[in-house]
């Protein structure tokens, strides 16, 4: 599973808690299969954790997934190294366009 896929992720799940795996998988453009491997390997890594609740007026119980705070940590690195990758990738451009 690649680092971005697990950026994704997390981002997603950080932003819209209450998301179903369906709702994430579309909205991310994964197989639900890719989906379910990617939450089992943030889990194992204690970057996610699955929680319960109750929606109040109909008493039923829903499985919500949230960003631990190692995997808030995780995250921000993950941002981190991108733009670093990607100034890089800018300063070569413009040496490649100085010559």
């Amino acid at each position: 599973m690649k680092k971005e896929d697990h950026f994704q992720v997390l981002r997603k799940i950080q932003k819209r808690p209450e998301s179903s795996q369906r709702e994430l998988a579309k909205e991310l453009g994964f197989s639900l299969g890719k989906l379910n491997y990617c939450l089992k390997a943030l889990q194992k890594k204690g970057l996610v954790k699955l929680t319960n609740f109750q929606k109040k007026k109909d008493k039923i119980k829903y499985l919500q997934y949230v960003v631990t705070p190692k995997g808030i940590a995780y995250r921000t690195k993950l941002t981190i190294d991108f733009m670093k990758r990607k100034m890089r990738e800018y300063d070569e451009l413009q040496k490649e366009l100085k010559k």
